[in-house]
C-alpha cells in the first residue's frame, strides 16, 4: 500500500534557492539574522541580502561561472550562509566539505566534483592548500577571514562589479552537492536541485513553525545536509535568528542557550543524552526553551523521555530523512500532542511512502509489518554525480527511492525505524562507510583481509569495528597498531575504535561480505 501525507500537497519552489530563503532578507532589515554564539557578533537581514549579493558579484568578476563548481570548508561562522548563498547566486554548485577532513580526503573529494574554487576559513588554510595540490585544477582559495596570499570575503564587501545576473533552472541546476554513502559503498556526491531544497522548505514548515523571535541554536554542522537545511536555511526563509557555535561544547552550548534565551533546538541523540544526564545542566538557566527535536541518528525512546521530563518541555520529537532527500521526509509536528514515543514522525506534504517486504521487494507490506522503507516525493535527488549505476540502484524507475532503513508505520501513520539494510554506519549522526575503511584497512601491509560494521555502545552510539585477519608474516600485529594505523589517515569521526583478529572474514560465493555475521558474533 501507499502511505500518503495528511497534510496538504505543496506545490514545487521553481526559484533559486537564495531567492527562496532569502526573498524577503531586505524586508526584514534590522532583525537579526546571524549571532555569533561565542563573541555576540551580529548579522541583520539587510547585512546578509547585502553580504551575499556583493560577495556574489565579487566571485562572478573573478570568473565564477555557471556549472563550477565551488567547495565550502568551514566549521559554523556567520559568514557561512553569505558564502553559500554568494555562491549559488553566481551560478556555482557548493558541495558542503567536513572541516575535519583530512588533505587526502578532502582532494578526493575536490576531484570527484571537479571543483575550481574553494571558500575556507585561515585555521583550515593548510588542509586547503594540500588537498587543492592533491587534486588539481582549483582556481583559486578564497577565505571567509584574512590569511596572507588569499582573498578574503570581507575584502569582497567593498566589490564594486556588478551582481551577476545567471539564469538558473531551478527543476535541473544543482545548488547544493553534499556528499553521502546512500546505502553502501564510497561517499557520493548528491545532486540536490535548488528546487528540490527549496520544496523540502516548503514541505517542512507546517510541521516545525518558526518566525521573528524565535531563536534557534546552529550547533550542528552546516556542511551536513540537516544542519544546512534545519538550522540555517529554514530559519532564515522564515525570518527566525539563528544563533552559530562553531562546534559543540557542552558548557558553550549551555552557555548559549542561557545568554541569547534559545528557543528551539535541532540536535542529535548524542547530545539529548547531555541533556537528560550530564550534571552541567542543572548550572544553566534554560527556561526560555519551547522545544527540541532529534535526527541525523535512532533516538532512544526512554532517553528522550528523560530528557523531556528533566527540562520540563514537550517531549523530544524526531524526524527522519536522508542526504537524497533533501533531506527531510518525516518529523513529529511541533503541535502534536502525545506523539507515540520512538515514532520519527508523519510524511510531510507531497510525499509519499511504502514498506517493501525485505524478501520480496516487489510486494508491499501492511501496517504494522517490517520493512524497507522507500519514498517518493520532489525533495528527491536529481541523482549521484557522475555515477548513472548507482543512482538506478537507489531510485527505480517509477521514481521510488530505496533508503536502506527498515521500519513500520502504524495505524495512525506514524512511522518508526528499526533496523537498516545498508551498511552504512552512523557515528553521532556522520555517516562512516564500511567500504571505505576495508579498502584503507587493506592498504596496511600486515593485513590480509577485513571488514568493518557498527557496534551499538551503552550510549545508542553506533561505533565502527574492525575484523582483521593478520599476514602470515604480521602475527605480532596489534589493535593499538591498526587504531593509529586509521586515525592518522582519516577524520577523528570515522575512526575504528576497536578491532578484533579473526581467522577469515565470513562471505557469500559472491565475495560479499556476510556483516550479519559479524554483526551476531559482536
Amino acid at each position: 500500500m501507499v502511505f500518503h501525507s495528511e497534510y496538504e500537497d505543496v506545490s514545487a519552489v521553481e526559484e533559486p534557492i537564495h531567492d527562496a530563503v532569502l526573498g524577503r532578507a531586505a524586508a526584514r532589515g534590522d532583525t537579526p539574522a546571524l549571532i555569533d554564539g561565542v563573541d555576540g557578533m551580529t548579522v541583520t537581514y539587510a547585512q546578509l541580502d547585502t553580504f551575499h549579493r556583493r560577495i556574489a558579484a565579487a566571485l562572478a568578476d573573478l570568473g565564477v561561472r555557471k556549472g563550477d563548481v565551488l567547495a565550502l570548508h568551514s566549521p559554523n561562522t556567520v559568514a557561512y550562509p553569505a558564502a553559500f548563498f554568494a555562491a549559488t547566486r553566481a551560478g556555482a554548485s557548493v558541495t558542503t566539505v567536513h572541516p575535519l577532513a583530512t588533505p587526502e580526503e578532502f582532494a578526493k573529494q575536490l576531484r570527484d566534483c571537479a571543483a575550481a574554487w574553494i571558500i575556507t576559513v585561515s585555521p583550515l588554510l593548510e588542509t586547503a592548500r594540500t588537498a587543492a595540490e592533491l587534486a588539481g585544477g582549483v582556481k583559486e582559495i578564497f577565505v571567509c577571514d584574512q590569511a596572507s596570499g588569499h582573498r578574503s570575503l570581507l575584502d569582497m564587501l567593498g566589490s564594486t562589479a556588478p551582481e551577476p545576473q545567471v539564469d538558473i533552472d531551478p527543476v535541473e541546476d544543482v545548488a547544493a552537492l553534499p556528499y553521502s554513502s546512500g546505502t553502501t559503498g564510497v561517499p557520493k556526491g548528491v545532486m540536490l536541485t535548488h528546487r528540490s531544497i527549496a520544496t523540502n522548505l516548503s514541505q517542512l514548515a507546517p510541521c516545525m513553525p518558526m518566525g521573528p523571535g524565535d531563536r534557534i541554536l546552529a550547533v550542528l554542522p552546516f556542511f551536513h545536509i540537516y544542519g544546512l537545511t534545519a538550522l540555517m536555511n529554514a530559519p532564515l526563509r522564515q525570518g527566525a535568528t539563528v544563533v552559530v557555535l562553531p562546534r559543540f561544547d557542552l558548557d558553550t552550548f549551555l552557555g548559549a542557550i542561557e545568554k541569547h534565551r534559545i528557543t528551539g533546538l535541532y540536535v542529535a541523540p548524542p547530545i539529548v543524552l547531555a541533556l537528560a544526564k550530564h550534571p552541567a545542566v542543572d548550572g544553566y538557566d534554560l527556561s526560555s526553551l519551547k522545544y527540541i527535536i532529534s535526527a541525523a541518528a535512532p533516538l532512544d525512546a526512554e532517553l528522550a523521555a528523560a530528557c523531556s521530563r528533566r527540562l520540563g518541555l514537550p517531549p523530544v520529537g524526531q524526524a527522519y530523512g536522508m542526504t537524497e532527500l533533501s533531506p527531510g521526509t518525516h518529523v513529529v509536528p511541533l503541535d502534536a500532542e502525545n506523539p507515540p514515543p520512538g515514532s520519527v514522525g508523519k510524511l510531510i506534504g507531497g510525499t509519499e511512502m511504502r514498506i517493501i517486504s525485505l524478501d520480496d521487494p516487489h510486494k508491499d507490506v501492511g501496517v504494522g509489518e517490517r520493512g524497507e522503507i522507500v519514498i517518493r516525493g520532489p525533495q528527491v535527488m536529481k541523482g549521484y554525480l557522475g555515477r548513472p549505476e548507482a543512482t538506478a540502484a537507489m531510485i527505480d524507475a517509477d521514481g521510488w527511492l530505496h533508503t536502506g532503513d527498515v521500519g513500520y508505520a502504524d495505524e495512525g501513520g506514524w512511522l518508526y525505524v528499526v533496523d537498516r539494510v545498508k551498511e552504512l554506519i552512523k557515528y553521532k549522526g556522520f555517516q562512516v562507510a564500511p567500504a571505505e575503511l576495508e579498502a584503507l584497512l587493506l592498504t596496511h601491509p600486515g593485513i590480509a583481509d577485513a571488514a568493518v560494521i557498527g557496534v551499538y555502545d551503552t550510549d545508542n552510539n553506533e561505533r565502527p569495528h574492525a575484523y582483521v585477519v593478520r599476514q602470515p608474516t604480521a602475527e605480532d600485529l596489534t589493535e593499538g597498531e591498526v587504531m593509529e594505523y586509521v586515525a592518522a589517515r582519516v577524520a577523528p569521526y570515522k575512526k575504528i575504535r576497536r578491532v578484533v583478529f579473526i581467522d577469515g572474514v565470513p562471505r557469500a560465493a559472491s565475495g560479499k561480505i556476510l556483516r550479519r555475521e559479524l554483526r551476531e558474533r559482536a
